[in-house]
């Protein structure tokens, strides 16, 4: 029957994403099959993997079990713990083993913590001025600025920032030399903590070499984008051009583009590559102006194998740099030379833009990166983790990645809070020890989920105001959230239809019940529209 789980195994992973499948259901263990009562039973590792299998994945398992052995088959989840003579034996997972290993003492790791060095005097980049190849070596940074660029005022003497789209796996921190221990036991073995990026870019391309696609953490939030990131890394200038990343802060937008990069300049370490914020090409551009050298810089732009431009909303009123785009862009792309833009939003959407950029942004294919779900968000920390070499209980990684679901910043900057008060205190990684480090920044009194919960949330999402969500106003991109949102709220509140009406400002319920079943039918149909929905029941979901 070992086979018979292993051919179900193969079905699911054909259902959810390597991610997913890898982390939650390919670690579960045959046990047995009960043939006349219709049960499979199956270990988890341990009670956190067996609760997220349960809330998650449980309809999945249950299906695709029933489709193999075609019969209805239950599956009933236990919890593998080492027994006492170091064999592993089987607790089943039910809400009484829950609060068994929630009250009671946790079952010693395999292998304690061993002092692990952990480097957290954090040095400042370095505010030396750089210099552009193909500007006669004039400095970039300097603040002055002609007349016609003195709307923009940027910090004299201000060295060029780095992007505000931190990578999804690394940050620009620098390790310093002080470092303190955690407290281990047994035999004394070391580890460097250098920080979750020891490495500085490269100074002709700028382009991070730990930032690759081996670092990139995928999931279903950032599936497309990667595998068009990669078809652009495979066939630059010939696939996607331009590649225009569009997502919120912190996703890793810019990890993808340094990974673009790496791929190109590994292959053919002669390709002309740069790695440029968009304040660090107008930078470039009032540097060009003020030396009177706005030919070299044309020169240089336009001789380049591979742009990556990262946060183009930051050229927004900055006409001057964005005419030099344009023709940058036009050059390149008639060229076959790729380009590939990064931003917070939808070309569309970009506020005081050219209409001529915009147009060519529209052009090329975009994709879109989503706030990571929580399967990604626990396999994020526990890679950040072990290339600090840095031990991470499965507890934590869980209760931090639950409480902290925005972007991949706030994970990692979390993770070297959590690391740092360690060693500060000189504790092991504790799940106590993390609600001390984190309880400022947590909450953890999570409550039902509300009706007006699911309006916030919807809201954010399709960036509407709040009263947009019980307003009688009825265009397209209002009504349709609105009814998503009274889907949702049929889905995971135990209101009325009456109930949920009124606080849709008043509604009938005959209105509610249309909205839930025209929901209902187009997420059948329409992809796209049952992904968005996806998204927003599993970010309501972890309230519960």
């Amino acid at each position: 029957m070992q086979e018979h789980w292993q051919a179900c195994a193969a079905l699911i992973s054909t259902k959810l994403s390597e991610h997913a499948f890898k982390t939650w259901i390919k670690p579960l263990e045959f046990i047995d099959f009960d043939a006349d009562a219709g049960v499979l039973r199956l270990a988890a590792p341990s009670q956190i993997k067996a609760d997220v299998v349960r809330k998650q994945y449980q309809w999945l398992l249950n299906e695709c079990v029933g489709t193999h052995f075609e019969a209805t088959v239950s599956v009933q989840l236990e919890v593998n713990r080492p027994a006492a003579n170091g064999s592993t034996g089987s607790l089943p997972g039910g809400p009484a083993a829950s609060r068994l290993l929630a009250s009671g003492t946790p079952a010693a790791p395999e292998s304690p913590h061993q002092d692990l060095t952990l480097a957290h005097a954090i040095a400042p980049a370095s505010a030396a001025t750089t210099r552009l190849p193909g500007l006669d070596n004039a400095p970039i940074g300097d603040g002055e600025i002609d007349r016609e660029m003195a709307s923009d005022n940027p910090v004299a003497g201000a060295h060029p920032h780095d992007p505000a789209d931190l990578p999804a796996m690394a940050s620009s921190s620098r390790a310093g030399a002080a470092a303190k221990a955690l407290p281990g036991s047994g035999s004394a073995q070391s580890a460097a903590f250098a920080g979750l990026n020891a490495r500085q870019s490269d100074d002709r391309t700028r382009l991070n070499p730990d930032l690759t696609f081996m670092t990139f953490v995928t999931g279903k939030a950032n599936d497309l984008a990667r595998a068009a990131a990669l078809q652009v890394s495979e066939r630059p200038g010939g696939a996607y051009n331009p590649l225009f990343i569009h997502g919120g802060v912190g996703l890793g937008k810019t990890h993808l583009m340094h990974a673009v990069g790496n791929v190109i300049i590994k292959r053919e370490p002669a390709t002309s590559i740069r790695y440029v914020t968009a304040n660090q090409f107008f930078q470039d551009m009032v540097s060009a102006v003020r030396r009177e050298a706005v030919d070299s810089f044309k020169r240089y732009y336009q001789s380049l194998d591979l742009l990556l431009i990262d946060d183009i909303q930051f050229l927004s009123e900055k006409k001057r740099s964005q005419e030099e785009f344009f023709y940058v862009f036009e050059s390149l792309v008639a060229s076959n030379r790729q380009i590939l833009i990064t931003s917070d939003t939808y070309p569309k959407e970009l506020q005081n833009i050219d209409d001529r950029l915009v147009s060519r942004f529209n052009s090329g294919l975009i994709v879109a990166i989503e706030p990571p779900e929580l399967e990604m968000r626990v396999a994020i920390l526990q890679r950040k983790a072990e290339q600090a070499r840095i031990p991470l209980p499965e507890d934590v990684a869980y209760f931090v990645a639950k409480n902290i679901r925005q972007n991949v910043r706030e994970l990692e900057g979390a993770l070297q809070r959590i690391i740092h008060y360690a060693s500060f205190r000189k504790e092991a990684i504790t799940l106590e020890v993390v609600k001390e480090a984190l309880k400022d920044i947590l909450s953890f009194n999570r409550g039902q989920i509300s009706i007006e919960l699911i309006q916030r949330t919807v809201a954010d999402f399709y960036k509407l105001k709040l009263a947009d969500m019980y307003s009688k106003r009825k265009p397209a991109k209002i009504a349709l959230p609105r009814q998503i949102a009274m889907y949702l709220a049929k889905e995971l509140t135990q209101k009325s239809l009456p109930e949920i009406g009124e606080a849709f400002g008043g509604k009938d319920h005959t209105t509610v019940l249309y909205a839930v079943r025209k929901i209902s039918e187009q997420r059948a149909h329409n992809s796209e529209l049952n992904h968005q929905i996806h998204v927003l029941d599993q970010t309501l979901r972890e309230y519960l």
